[in-house]
């Protein structure tokens, strides 16, 4: 058949038919990146994507030839880094358990006196047990990646990071503040407070707050006291002289209209100020759509219901602002767990436990600690810090009566020695800024 066909066919006739298929050949040979384009649906046995990534950096440089060059390394690099990743996004940061970690504390307590208020620095108290600063937090299935000072202002170079919140949002910021500085005495980090319009606070449960830029990374920690999250309108009676503050519950905080815009990353909570004794003691009164609402007969499931509404609020208005600032991520953190036994703060209530994960060391919940703020992101581009049920087997952690001499005889079962619980917070937020 074949000897048929040649001997039907001339030379000359051949070479010309040669000449034909030739260049086609050479087309489909050089185009094989548009056949796979146009056939990327098609899955090939032996062909992956990461393979296709890995044929394309042996393109690279003059190395790229020779196993384990440059290229390699870079495609191994780059592919691990993928891969940790794509499985950090799905994992759930706080399901997982306490361990015992020799390189904790992440800082000195004795030596971060710069950024440290002296009512959390337990280190400077008569306290002896410190025990409970030698552990760290491990999700499951979750890779979390080498928390350091150095770390963190390499991948915040040219960014701000925002605290808004209340005195558990101030430790926070003060951890971060110990942590980014190795606890060390910096006095080339500048106070840049004036640059926001924030105002020295007169003790770390006042409003206030502190903004610092570090010169070589450019990187901005700033925290601004906001408990509610609200806006605030002063209000004068006529009849009596005396002024008292609405609490918008459905307006942002001024601060935070003024200023989202210039934050990289921005942490709002909002948690202990929603009850009765705070509201009083503050002469707040709750506005909803302009109107008071009956401050008089609320109780504690209505502050409750209030608080629930107000993270409701503030994820939507973030929501759609981020629209207009995608580069800014904002996460909710999950309330701060206090640990009051037999009354609270007012009434005789103690937290004596100094043994630690004496409750427990492991969290296997899917569901947060803090379900109003769990609902109140969903659907949103925030992301929710969950530091609840993790915190929650932390009681040995808290100031208890160690504070300064003036508020020995009242137990503090809300703050956290410092270093301390929180530093895991600033963890937990490290391994999800990207």
């Amino acid at each position: 058949m074949n000897g048929a066909f040649l001997h039907l066919v001339d030379k000359p006739s051949l070479g010309r038919v040669l000449l034909l298929i030739l260049p086609v050949a050479v087309w489909l040979l050089l185009d094989v990146s548009t056949v796979l384009k146009n056939f990327s649906g098609i899955t090939l046995k032996g062909f992956t994507p990461d393979l296709l990534l890995q044929h394309g950096q042996h393109r690279l440089g003059d190395d790229d030839d020779v196993p384990g060059g440059s290229a390699d390394l870079a495609y191994d690099a780059h592919r691990a880094q993928r891969n940790r990743a794509s499985r950090n996004k799905a994992c759930n940061y706080a399901k997982g358990k306490w361990v015992a970690d020799v390189k904790r504390p992440l800082y000195s307590g004795n030596a971060c006196k710069q950024w440290l208020s002296k009512m959390w620095s337990c280190r400077g108290m008569e306290r002896t047990d410190f025990s409970y600063e030698g552990y760290r937090w491990q999700p499951h299935d979750c890779q979390m990646p080498e928390f350091s000072g150095p770390n963190f202002l390499h991948r915040m170079r040219h960014k701000t990071l925002a605290f808004v919140g209340d005195s558990l949002g101030r430790e926070q910021f003060q951890s971060m503040m110990c942590i980014a500085t190795g606890g060390k005495h910096s006095p080339e980090v500048e106070d840049v407070r004036q640059r926001y319009g924030i105002v020295k606070a007169s003790s770390p449960f006042t409003p206030g707050g502190s903004a610092y830029r570090f010169p070589e990374t450019n990187t901005t920690i700033l925290f601004y006291w906001s408990p509610t999250l609200s806006e605030h309108e002063p209000l004068m009676n006529m009849t009596t002289k005396k002024t008292s503050n609405a609490l918008h519950i459905d307006r942002p905080a001024d601060f935070l209209k003024k200023h989202l815009h210039s934050f990289d990353i921005l942490v709002l909570n909002t948690g202990h100020h929603w009850n009765r004794v705070k509201f009083r003691r503050n002469h707040w009164k709750l506005y909803d759509d302009g109107k008071p609402v009956g401050n008089v007969t609320l109780v504690a499931k209505d502050f409750s219901r209030a608080r629930e509404i107000k993270l409701h609020n503030i994820a939507r208005w973030v929501d759609s602002e981020l629209v207009h600032h995608p580069r800014t991520k904002v996460f909710l953190r999950t309330i701060s767990p206090e640990h009051f036994v037999n009354g609270e703060w007012n009434t005789g209530g103690r937290c004596d436990n100094t043994v630690p994960l004496s409750s427990g060391s492991e969290v296997s919940q899917d569901r947060s600690g803090d379900l109003a703020a769990e609902s109140a992101v969903n659907g949103t581009r925030l992301k929710l810090l969950d530091i609840t049920a993790i915190s929650q087997l932390r009681s040995e952690g808290h100031i208890s009566n160690h504070s300064v001499k003036a508020q020995r005889a009242i137990y503090d079962c809300l703050h956290w020695c410092l270093p301390g619980i929180p530093d895991m917070w600033n963890e937990l937020l490290f391994a999800q800024m990207d």
